[in-house]
Parts: C-alpha cells; structure tokens; sequence
C-alpha cells in the first residue's frame, strides 16, 4: 500500500513537473509568434510610412511645378506677348493643379482628424438619391474622356437617412472616381442605391478594372497605403481616398465593405443606417453610456 502510494505521488509530480513545462513553452511559443506579428506590422507600418513619403514628395511637387511653370510664362506676359487663348489654357491648368493641390492637402487633414477622433459630422436629413443626383454629372465627363461607360440605378422610394450630405457625397464622388481611375477603355462603371431588407440604404460602386488581390485590399484600406507603391504606377494617388471613405461610413454607424477579384472588377458596397436604427442606437447611447 506505501509502495502504491509512493508510486503515485510520484507520477502525480512527474504530471506536474510536465504540465509545468508544458505550459511554459505553450506561452514562450505564444510569445514568439506575438512577437513576430508585431515585428511584421511595424516593418509594414514603416514600408507604408516610406512609401507614402516618397509617392507625397512626388504628388505635391507635380501641381506645384505645374503652378509655378505656368504662372512664371504669365508673369512674362509683358516681356513676350502672349495669345488670348494661351492665357486662357495656362490659367486653366495653374486652376486644375491648384484644385488637385488642395484636395490632396484636405485627404491628409481629413485623416488627421479622424485619427485623432476630432472629426465631426453635421448630422441631418439626407437623400442619398439627390446625393447621387448631384454627383453624377460631375463624372461623367471624366467617364467619357476614359473610354468608360458609367451607368446609375436608383431606387427611388429610398427614404431619407440622418447623416452629413457633405461627407456622403465626399465618399460617393472617392468611389465613383476610383472605379473610373482603374478601369481600362471600353469598361463598365455601375452605381447602384437601394434599400436593404433591415432597413438599411446601400450604395453600391461596381467596376470592369483592374481588380485587386485581398492582400491588395487589406493595403488599399490602410492610410497611406498604396497597392502599386512604385513611382511608375499606372494612376497616381494619395493612398487616402478609401481609408478616408471608410472611416466616415463607420462615423456615420455604417460600414463599407470591398469584394474583387484580379483583373476582372471590384465592388465596393457602403450601408449607411436609417432613421429607425440611429434612433435604437441613440437610445442605448442613453441608457448605456455608450454607442454600440
């Protein structure tokens, strides 16, 4: 019987002993492949960081050259007479990159705030048809000049939304332009707005482009990021047009969401909430503290 009970105590601390180092090296090994992920998402961070400040180098000194250059021939108007309409064409351009110049200076104070949680929203009662109404025109020119055919679907008994007109409008026009921007001559651009079964408003951008890998995807999202990083890439841009657009559907309680496939298209859906779901979540907001 104390043979038997020696025995035993003894295996009960050799299962220890093991399950001891068992969970020591579950641990180290959880450790290590921490480690690795956020070893590998700061070599990210810092590829992203590098890039962005090569391509941004390269995306504000192409409208500053372009309003430097063109105001220098006008300033020399005196001293070599120009046309009319070389006037004309000059001041356009020096107008088309000072706009361009802008936009870019505004994507990077827009993100800026939104990181920094300052950013708000001027809620109100929005029609995401008149949204789409009156940001459509503007495109078309643009789908025309690219050899691209944009088509618009409208659901016209959406009812109207609590949200910013303004910023929508910012995300709808990003979405439109991006489809337009990566899709060849001869393509396809579709906006579509519909209501959803649980009430919820979507706008959906479907294009014939180029298309993106999920890694593609994942980078697109990430501030900053570009999917072609190289100074030579086919379109230029800041990196900041969808992480923006994101965030401002997630400010508005919404989501945006991204499904492509490689050299044949990409959809990008945006689901905004109507007035019955802002209004349930306004009253937990109350109850709770806190908007879930």
């Amino acid at each position: 019987m104390l043979t038997d009970a020696l025995e035993a105590s003894k295996s009960n601390s050799l299962i220890s002993q093991y399950s001891g180092m068992l969970g020591k090296a579950i641990l180290r090994q959880r450790a290590l492949i921490a480690e690795r992920a956020a070893r590998v998402e700061a070599e990210l961070a810092n590829k992203v960081k590098s890039e962005f400040i090569a391509n941004m180098s390269h995306e504000l000194r192409t409208p500053l050259n372009t309003i430097i250059g063109f105001s220098k021939l006008l300033s020399e108007h005196q001293h070599r007479r120009l046309k009319d309409e070389n006037i004309v064409e000059y001041a356009n351009l020096i107008q088309d990159a000072a706009g361009h110049l802008l936009s870019i200076i505004n994507d990077i104070l827009d993100i800026s705030k939104i990181q920094s949680g300052k950013y708000a929203l001027d809620r109100q009662e929005l029609s995401i048809e008149e949204v789409l109404r009156a940001t459509l025109p503007g495109f078309r020119l643009a789908a025309d000049e690219a050899g691209v055919q944009l088509e618009c679907k409208i659901d016209t008994s959406l009812q109207p939304i609590p949200g910013d007109a303004v910023k929508i409008r910012q995300v709808i026009s990003n979405l439109i332009s991006n489809a337009i921007k990566f899709t060849h001559e001869g393509g396809k651009v579709t906006v579509e707005a519909f209501r959803s079964g649980d009430g919820t408003v979507a706008v959906r951008v479907r294009d014939t482009g180029i298309g993106m890998s999920e890694e593609e995807i994942r980078i697109a999202l990430t501030p900053f990021g570009q999917v072609d990083g190289t100074r030579s890439r086919w379109r230029e841009g800041t990196g900041l047009g969808l992480p923006i657009a994101k965030a401002l559907v997630e400010l508005h309680g919404g989501r945006l969401d991204i499904r492509s496939v490689k050299n044949e298209g990409t959809e990008v859906t945006i689901t905004l909430p109507g007035n019955h779901q802002v209004s349930m979540a306004e009253a937990r907001e109350a109850a709770f503290g806190t908007r879930l």
